[in-house]
């Protein structure tokens, strides 16, 4: 697993309101910046690309 990195998606300032994610060639982790020591997500890559892709083609007017 790659290290962690903020979301480009993070809030205004020091971007307190955002996630982390950690990337490797078959999954990818999520977890909340505000508590990196409590358990992230973890996906297949593969799944959480549909995921993303869904998500953007429902957020479309």
């Amino acid at each position: 697993m790659d290290k962690w990195r903020k979301s480009s998606y993070s809030g205004p300032d020091d971007g307190n309101e955002c996630v982390e994610i950690a990337t490797s060639p078959t999954h990818i982790s999520i977890r909340d910046s505000k508590a990196p020591t409590k358990p992230h997500l973890t996906f297949p890559a593969k799944t959480f690309t549909a995921f993303l892709q869904a998500l953007k083609a429902h957020s479309r007017p």
